[in-house]
């Protein structure tokens, strides 16, 4: 298992609109094998950038698996044009080194 992390550069003004794309477009992820949880939370201060968690089974399944289907495509063209530079993502492992 894996977690897909990446930082949404949304326009404050858009937020709301933005908001309301994502619950549309949260069905098209979860639709994936290998997905497996997604959470989108939002700046706590006056911050652009949205926080994306989503678990997969593995790399492949978010990787060659959603990105390389016609759901991404979808999802791109319902939440990429909210950013003011594309996302980066990066992958963590579930497991934890210290935990409070």
């Amino acid at each position: 298992m894996i977690t897909e992390h990446a930082l949404l550069p949304v326009k404050p003004e858009d937020r709301a609109a933005f908001e309301v794309a994502m619950r549309e477009a949260v069905p098209l992820i979860a639709a994936s094998p290998g997905f497996l949880r997604i959470e989108v939370r939002p700046p706590a201060d006056n911050g652009r950038c949205y926080l994306l968690l989503v678990r997969w089974a593995s790399i492949a399944d978010h990787r060659d698996g959603f990105r390389q289907s016609a759901r991404y495509q979808l999802w791109r063209s319902l939440l990429h044009r909210f950013y003011d530079q594309l996302p980066e993502v990066r992958y963590f492992e579930n497991r934890l080194i210290i935990h409070d």
